[in-house]
């Protein structure tokens, strides 16, 4: 791979988190999407980090790919205003639209459905399915748990080592831009 992605899918919490670094972070990774020419794909909610990221990358003038479940669609404020806004019927269709539409996915600080997305593209790389990056954005060591796990997972005998290598780690925006220019799409 040596081409830079076109389009990155970023799943993030709908909540703002505990920290502002969190929010920080989101904003400057939508900044960064625009800045490079990156479109960025994502749950089309204009919550938490979620609108953090949509909305710097919307200033930046950078193009917004959301899809968004119709049950959401109140709770997550659906944003209507994207580039392209996609109202899907269930969960497992949103995921599948915004993978689909992405070269790369980056994970920023998250709750249950950021992890539910994040170990089903981990999943369908260890099965050879996609040979997209998966990188962890780990604002203030917020993966840092996430990581141990996996490493333990790997230790247990429950997978491969090659397990974590399908895992890239970026402990800033700058780094995670630097990740992605490295990778490609």
């Amino acid at each position: 791979m040596t081409a830079s992605p076109k389009s990155v899918c970023v799943y993030c919490g709908s909540r703002p988190g505990a920290r502002p670094a969190y929010a920080e972070a989101a904003r400057a990774t939508g900044t960064m999407l625009a800045a490079n020419g990156w479109r960025l794909v994502y749950g089309a909610g204009d919550v938490g980090l979620m609108g953090e990221v949509a909305r710097a990358a919307q200033s930046g003038g950078g193009a917004t790919f959301g899809v968004i479940p119709t049950h959401l669609l109140d709770r997550e404020v659906g944003k209507r205003d994207l580039s392209t806004f996609v109202v899907t019927e269930t969960m497992h269709e949103r995921k599948k639209v915004m993978f689909m539409n992405a070269d790369a996915v980056v994970v920023l600080p998250g709750g249950g459905g950021s992890l539910d997305e994040f170990f089903e593209v981990l999943t369908w790389r260890q099965l050879g399915l996609h040979e997209k990056p998966i990188v962890l954005l780990n604002t203030e060591g917020y993966w840092d748990p996430l990581l141990s796990l996996v490493d333990r997972i790997i230790g247990e005998g429950f997978a491969d080592a090659s397990l974590r290598g399908f895992i890239d780690v970026a402990a800033t925006v700058g780094e995670l831009e630097t990740l992605l220019r490295r990778m490609g799409a």
